[in-house]
């Protein structure tokens, strides 16, 4: 209980200290907005377009954004939803349908 740290007084009224977020923790969800873009962006070439496409291009700029460590994970994020997009484009164009179909 040193008068210099204030331990005593931080036991006593319950406050904790906050932590703050860090580069790294900054930088690791960049990371994982990236390597998720990516992703999305992939699998939004064969199912929901719509949705994935969009969400894998926003995901990928907000990565670039914060200085991911992988901006050509990021890169790639953009370029498939963006990819995605363009294949919902030719379906509605080929058949009036936004999914792929069977028939």
């Amino acid at each position: 209980m040193s008068p210099l740290t204030g331990s005593h007084n931080r036991a006593r009224t319950g406050a904790r200290p906050t932590a703050r977020p860090t580069a790294r923790t900054r930088t690791g969800d960049a990371d994982a907005m990236a390597v998720t873009g990516f992703v999305l962006g992939l699998v939004g070439l064969l199912v929901m377009n719509l949705i994935l496409g969009p969400t894998a291009v926003v995901l990928g700029a907000l990565a670039l954004r914060r200085r991911t460590t992988r901006p050509g994970r990021a890169r790639l994020g953009i370029a498939l939803g963006l990819a995605d997009l363009a294949v919902l484009g030719c379906l509605v164009t080929a058949d009036g349908t936004w999914s792929w179909g069977l028939a």
